[in-house]
């Protein structure tokens, strides 16, 4: 279950707000049927009313469903809403969606249910040749010089000499910020996942760097870009505002 603030945080986060806003203005037509995967506490519900969509269907797990049905309620669209407090792989729909748009991903793509959840929504939920927001995501990865970050992860375990831990550790993913300038190696799309065809959850690649500069490498850094619709996307790369 997230919090209000997890939620405030993902309103607050403009580029990948943005993003979405202008991608769902894009698609949106008065007879469209929008499927809000995801919907948390809303937002892209009453985005799609807004812009003239037909029927929206709302579909959120979590207790902040009910912040969604006030807000629709308050905003006027109770009528063309309709909330499912369920996961989407267990509902059925009245009727299948012309668009879904789903912001499930947390850093990565594979944050949680997020793949099956799509794959799932698109055999099921989805009119054939409807459209999926986001289109695709591209994966990027770098050798990184980090040493602060590394300290951080290595320097409680190494304090008592429990190699057990480090090595641990150094192998678990963590959310990080970096600077372009700690990459040791020009970054390298390791996969790219296209929501209209993706089909096995198993995504797997082989990648190379060459050197760029000399250093230490603490770690691969990996982020992603997101095309949102054609001509809309937005990216967490280090280089890009904070997200």
């Amino acid at each position: 279950m997230y919090s209000l603030h997890f939620y405030g945080q993902m309103l607050a986060d403009a580029p990948r707000m943005n993003a979405y806003t202008a991608a769902l203005r894009q698609a949106v037509k008065p007879d469209s049927v929008v499927l809000d995967l995801g919907c948390g506490p809303g937002v892209f519900a009453l985005l799609a009313c807004r812009f003239g969509a037909r029927r929206v269907f709302a579909v959120e797990p979590d207790s902040v469903i009910a912040v969604a049905r006030e807000a629709a309620v308050a905003n006027g669209f109770a009528d063309r809403i309709e909330f499912f407090e369920s996961l989407s792989t267990d509902i059925v729909l009245p009727e299948r969606a012309t668009i879904i748009i789903s912001d499930l991903r947390g850093v990565l793509p594979w944050f949680g249910h997020h793949l099956p959840s799509i794959v799932d929504a698109k055999k099921r939920l989805l009119v054939p040749g409807g459209v999926l927001i986001p289109q695709r995501d591209s994966v990027w990865a770098a050798v990184v010089e980090a040493p602060e970050q590394y300290a951080d992860l290595v320097g409680p375990w190494q304090k008592y000499d429990l190699d057990a831990g480090t090595r641990l550790i150094t192998n678990t993913w963590r959310k990080t910020y970096l600077q372009p300038e700690q990459m040791l190696v020009d970054p390298v799309c390791w996969t790219r996942i296209d929501y209209h065809r993706i089909e096995d959850l198993d995504l797997r690649a082989d990648i190379s760097w060459r050197a760029a500069r000399n250093g230490t490498a603490h770690g691969v850094a990996v982020w992603f870009d997101s095309e949102l619709a054609d001509g809309i996307s937005f990216s967490n790369h280090p280089a890009v505002p904070k997200m």
